[in-house]
């Protein structure tokens, strides 16, 4: 099976000067683990995932909404890990095993298509288990 059959269409970006509360308040309402940080020109800058941002949220109290000093680009991972829509589930498991990473951007033609979680995995083998028994 290809990560183009598993995957998550679609790519939720945020612009890098958001604060990381907006970023979480995003991340909650959009129902994702992590949010891809682009610039104004849709250039991928990097991903900021929700372990991310729980390490900085203890820091940030409510009342300090909109003059958090930090940004995204204070936080987010600029060695994004991208698979290809073509390759097959089995390379995005031991690509996000080997990177100790829960989720890959997926490209198509260089351009970012959407998202594949280890969790995508598990539902695609928690059904191959429950067809074959």
């Amino acid at each position: 099976m290809k990560v183009m059959e598993a995957m998550n269409r679609g790519v939720i970006a945020i612009n890098p000067d958001t604060s990381p509360l907006d970023a979480f308040e995003k991340m909650y309402k959009e129902g994702v683990r992590r949010l891809f940080v682009m610039d104004e020109a849709e250039d991928l800058l990097g991903v900021v995932s929700y372990s991310d941002l729980i390490g900085v949220m203890g820091t940030i109290k409510p009342t300090m909404k909109g003059k958090v000093p930090l940004k995204l680009t204070d936080i987010m991972s600029s060695d994004v890990i991208t698979i290809s829509a073509d390759d097959g589930i089995e390379d995005a498991a031991n690509l996000m095993v080997r990177a100790d990473i829960s989720g890959l951007l997926v490209l198509e033609d260089e351009k970012p298509v959407g998202v594949i979680s280890k969790t995508d995995i598990c539902r695609l083998v928690a059904a191959e288990i429950l067809v074959t028994s």
